[in-house]
């Protein structure tokens, strides 16, 4: 049995609009302008308190507290109203990975528990994923805890895992994991970054992640 190991928000979930339109209001919440656009998906994958303090580090812990806070409550209000969508083939990689019966699903992200829960339940995702590891619950990327968590829930060894991810925190995650690791391109990090981060693949679209993953895991496509 093999695992395959997911980011969510720009590789599966295409959530650049809610997550700037949350930091922009938590950092309007502390009388600050929002920061850059480019800054803010710069630290997508991060967990938010430490994405906060890399968008802001001058300021105060008790300011940077505030802008999560009002991320938080901006970034569910907008899930509840309007959650974010899929990339177009995510589902149907999902669900022809799950199928195949050789393959485990499993999920890291820098998203809360109850984030990730409600992702799922909006897109029909339950089921799917044998392991969800959450920024609640470890150090954030790139620490290899979420991916070393994974294989202690599924019984695997590194050498039958790929990390798989649009950021080079996913990256730096997996190589630290020693697994292999699949860069996306249609996500948050510019492809150049994945590539000097280590990508063992860079992958356009999602027929070709699943070629990669089956390659580099060694089982028949």
């Amino acid at each position: 049995m093999k695992l395959a190991i997911f980011d969510v928000d720009g590789t599966l979930s295409d959530s650049q609009s809610h997550i700037f339109h949350a930091m922009s209001l938590g950092f309007e919440t502390v009388g600050l302008p929002a920061p850059a656009r480019d800054a803010v998906l710069s630290i997508v994958g991060l967990s938010l308190p430490i994405a906060v303090a890399r968008l802001a580090p001058e300021l105060a812990p008790e300011t940077q507290d505030r802008i999560v806070e009002g991320y938080k409550n901006s970034y569910f209000t907008q899930r509840a109203a309007s959650p974010a969508p899929l990339y177009p083939g995510a589902l149907d990689c999902l669900r022809h990975l799950h199928a195949r019966g050789d393959f485990l699903l499993g999920v890291a992200t820098g998203k809360s528990r109850r984030g990730l829960n409600a992702l799922i339940e909006y897109h029909g995702l339950e089921g799917l994923f044998v392991t969800m590891q959450v920024a609640d619950d470890h150090p954030s990327k790139p620490h290899p805890a979420m991916v070393e968590a994974a294989l202690a829930e599924t019984g695997l060894e590194a050498r039958d895992a790929v990390m798989i991810g649009d950021t080079t925190y996913d990256i730096e995650m997996g190589r630290a994991a020693r697994v292999a690791t699949v860069g996306v391109g249609w996500g948050y990090h510019p492809v150049a970054d994945l590539r000097a981060a280590g990508a063992t693949r860079i992958v356009s679209d999602f027929a070709a992640l699943e070629l990669a993953v089956s390659e580099l895991l060694e089982v028949s496509a």
